[in-house]
């Protein structure tokens, strides 16, 4: 199934609620159409027992003979848990995972499958297109900001480059970057509550580079998925709520592996993109361009919630400890 040189690659996507029933079907349409085939497809479903069963009858005998096979979290509930439960069970040299409200480029697989030719590279992340769901972009939303809908932001490097950490809804990992760093951490990233935090892909990129120094970690801006926005996320109110819980996020992550490494990119960010698109945003202002007062205004809003955030999160995690786990590469079974 693979070409010469390059690996089998397996795809998670983790799914929880019957609401995006549409949206986790267009997502396996959309790996079941690549033009390098998929190994195998897992659907992760997280501590629902109806999405479970109905993803099971949906993909009990899939009509062009693809391997799709549905299984339940098997760890806590949350994203870690379900992806790390992927892991376990798959069986690709390479494991890709892709959002369960997102589709895949036809080439998406390919240009993945190519870049672990190199021995040396250990993961590889893709670009994430944002699909709104009022037709476009809000006018005071910032592209430097896109990472609060789990786009890929201005400010990210083009082409294929080296970074520190992929992106975790459009990322693939070589198997033996689990063996050597363990799974995603749970206690990060989404859980199931109703704050949108993040950061376990960081967190679990930081301990690789750590334990495989000579890793090379990519982002192939051509490896592009279309992520879909829903209404609720153009609002203001969930920016400012999501750029606090990334806050929150990023001071677990900092208590996890440092701060030298844990905000390394981010320092750069805020001191580098950041400034940068408030100057544009003022600038369209004054050339009388729709949006850029409230451009500028969302940038320097996020900024000062995400530090708040990073405080309040600084200071619990000091008075209470670690509040998550990392678990070794096939520690959390899975069940069919």
């Amino acid at each position: 199934m693979s070409g010469p040189g390059t690996p089998d690659v397996s795809v998670v996507i983790c799914a929880y609620t019957e609401d995006r029933w549409e949206d986790v079907l267009a997502a396996v349409a959309s790996v079941r159409a690549q033009s390098r085939p998929a190994l195998e497809t897992l659907l992760v479903v997280d501590h629902n027992r109806a999405l479970l069963d109905r993803l099971g009858e949906e993909y009990k005998d899939p009509p062009d003979g693809a391997v799709v096979r549905v299984l339940a979290n098997a760890g806590p509930r949350g994203l870690s848990a379900g992806r790390n439960t992927g892991i376990a069970a798959s069986r690709g040299e390479v494991v890709a995972f892709l959002d369960d409200d997102a589709v895949a480029e036809r080439d998406w697989l390919r240009y993945f499958a190519e870049a672990y030719a190199d021995p040396r590279v250990l993961a590889v992340g893709g670009r994430t297109e944002p699909v709104w769901a009022s037709g476009r972009r809000p006018r005071w939303f910032p592209e430097e900001f896109d990472w609060v809908v789990g786009c890929t932001y201005r400010g990210l490097p083009p082409g294929r480059v080296r970074v520190r950490n992929v992106l975790g809804g459009n990322a693939s990992f070589r198997r033996e970057a689990f063996d050597a760093a363990g799974g995603f951490a749970t206690g990060i990233g989404r859980d199931g509550s109703r704050r949108p935090l993040g950061g376990e892909e960081t967190e679990l990129c930081i301990r690789l580079s750590r334990a495989r120094p000579d890793a090379v970690l990519l982002i192939d801006d051509r490896a592009v998925i279309h992520h879909r926005v829903p209404g609720v996320r153009e609002r203001f109110r969930y920016f400012r709520t999501r750029t606090y819980a990334e806050g929150l996020s990023k001071a677990l992550v900092a208590r996890s592996v440092g701060a030298d490494r844990g905000l390394e990119s981010e320092r750069r960010y805020t001191t580098r993109v950041l400034p940068a698109g408030v100057v544009r945003g003022l600038r369209d202002a004054l050339l009388g361009r729709p949006g850029g007062a409230g451009r500028a205004g969302a940038i320097v809003t996020g900024v000062l919630t995400a530090a708040g955030g990073y405080l309040v999160g600084s200071v619990r995690a000091g008075r209470s400890g670690s509040t998550f786990s990392v678990v070794a590469a096939g520690e959390e079974g899975a069940r069919e």
